[in-house]
């Protein structure tokens, strides 16, 4: 299925996928070189420059490239008109992951989320490049004193990806404080039972959501030796059923807009964008994920992790 979805043209290219497929046991080298060799860095340069969040994407591609056992030491990346190597800005990047864990005490969230926090950390792990005590300790708090949340169940697929970068600084980083990573560790690993209750239920086939669980769930990045591959895997062709439908039929959806201290106001979904910005005093953002386009604001209101409120 991730094979097959590199030959989307409609979408670009993305990291998480080809290193999904570097960690199987079976490959098609020649499609995984291609989608390697994609321009993968104009989208990640614009968002950096527009301050959009890149911490996830951007941690991805030095595994990426690891996984295919490319030299990531040189890799740079545009930054407000001045070139910044791949790795610097990592650890510029999760530095301000942990001020903003210290700037919210109550609710302990890192800038993004403790999944692209802990990606982030594994990246430069498995680079050889040391995350300061100071940074690691607070995924390690994090994990010790329950953080790790999405609403009020814990998140399986952050803890697994927390548990792999501790993992990773455990036997590569002599100077951790090993203790308390075990202790953080001991945590993760009681939730290892829910994990393979998780992935029991169905969930969202996305390229991007399946190659960042097989991510969570796989088989460590450093040490790949590329060598002697078993390059036998191949798509078969398939065959596509086409419907011809006897005519087109417009389906008219309506939307009703209930506010605080008037009634509902019911209008049709095709007036709705224009008429919201005038006289509806309803707007919306949107952005993507993993799961596809979700609401991020309504009337001013964003859906953070810091202030869940709808």
């Amino acid at each position: 299925q991730l094979l097959r979805s590199l030959e989307d043209q409609g979408t670009s290219p993305y990291p998480s996928v080809h290193l999904a497929l570097r960690l199987s046991t079976n490959h098609d080298l020649g499609k995984e070189k291609d989608h390697l060799n994609s321009p993968k860095t104009n989208e990640i340069e614009s968002s950096l420059a527009n301050g959009e969040p890149v911490l996830g994407r951007l941690a991805l591609y030095p595994l990426a490239l690891k996984a295919s056992c490319h030299d990531i030491n040189t890799l740079t990346f545009t930054v407000n008109h001045r070139n910044e190597y791949l790795l610097t800005l990592l650890k510029r990047l999760m530095e301000r992951e942990k001020e903003h864990i210290v700037s919210t005490i109550l609710s302990n969230r890192p800038l993004s989320n403790y999944y692209q926090s802990s990606l982030c950390m594994l990246a430069l792990c498995v680079s050889g490049v040391r995350v300061k005590s100071h940074v690691s300790n607070k995924l390690t708090n994090g994990v010790e004193h329950g953080h790790i949340k999405q609403g009020d169940s814990d998140c399986i697929n952050m803890l697994a990806m927390a548990g792999k970068a501790l993992q990773c600084m455990k036997e590569f980083d002599a100077q951790v404080q090993e203790a308390a990573l075990d202790k953080a560790l001991d945590v993760i690993k009681q939730n290892a039972g829910q994990a393979v209750l998780v992935m029991t239920r169905p969930f969202s086939r996305s390229p991007k959501c399946l190659s960042g669980a097989l991510l969570a769930m796989g088989s460590q990045v450093k040490g790949m030796q590329c060598c002697n591959e078993n390059d036998s895997l191949f798509l078969e062709a398939t065959t596509v059923q086409v419907t011809v439908l006897l005519n087109h039929t417009k389906v008219a959806l309506k939307v009703e807009v209930v506010k605080l201290h008037s009634g509902p106001e019911v209008f049709f979904l095709n007036s709705f964008k224009s008429r919201m910005l005038a006289s509806y005093e309803f707007i919306f953002e949107k952005e993507n994920c993993f799961w596809g386009r979700f609401l991020s604001m309504v009337n001013g209101e964003w859906a953070r992790q810091t202030d869940n409120r709808y």
